[in-house]
């Protein structure tokens, strides 16, 4: 199984994608791999959603994930549907039993110390900050060191091409997630080149 420590390996960001129209998805999919992007989360925010990640995850040399897991059935969805890992907004540990269930790699969600200790708690060291920047962002990441210095994270929520390499640079965070790999107006366009070109410029981005 999948470790979701692993995903960082593959690049520095991980697009976060909301599909509104299934055409969109391998296309999308394409190309962003084609910019060096493997690793892809798509969101359950869109009735489309588990159709465009059974699709995406066909594509050659795609890892695709599904974000936004709120349920056991999300998570079977998932499952069924191709992912090789999930993304959860919170924890709960009924979401870390359906995920152990189903065999689903999840690097669930945190937003303060607490949420930290029951994740690890349960088992999980590499956890997703969410929302990042509306929660402290790199003072709330500098001030979790001290207390976890065994946790990793990856700050999802608010974080722009500007302010990745300052997230990337602190030592517990290992990948950054960003929604700004697949802006609505390209997808709209289908400018497919102009995706790849984002996705080349985020896979060079360095800690």
């Amino acid at each position: 199984m999948l470790e979701t420590l692993s995903l960082a390996s593959h690049g520095p960001v991980i697009p976060v994608i909301v599909i509104q129209r299934l055409e969109d998805a391998v296309p999308l999919a394409e190309a962003l791999v084609a910019g060096g992007v493997r690793v892809l989360e798509v969101t359950l925010r869109t009735p489309v959603a588990l159709q465009a990640m059974e699709a995406m995850a066909k594509v050659p040399g795609a890892i695709v994930g599904a974000g936004t897991l709120r349920s056991p059935q999300d998570v079977a969805n998932a499952k069924n549907a191709g992912c090789r890992f999930g993304v959860s907004p919170g924890f709960t540990e009924t979401i870390g039993a359906a995920c152990r269930q189903h065999g689903l790699p999840l690097l669930p969600g945190v937003s303060t110390a607490s949420e930290v200790m029951q994740a690890n708690a349960a088992g999980y060291g590499f956890l997703k900050l969410f929302p990042a920047v509306a929660v402290g962002g790199l003072n709330l990441l500098k001030a979790l060191a001290g207390p976890f210095p065994d946790v990793a994270f990856c700050p999802t929520g608010g974080i722009s091409p500007e302010t990745a390499p300052q997230f990337l640079k602190l030592p517990n965070v290992k990948v950054c997630g960003g929604s700004w790999l697949t802006p609505q107006d390209a997808v709209d366009a289908k400018d497919w080149a102009r995706i790849t070109q984002l996705a080349t410029e985020a896979a060079a981005l360095r800690s």
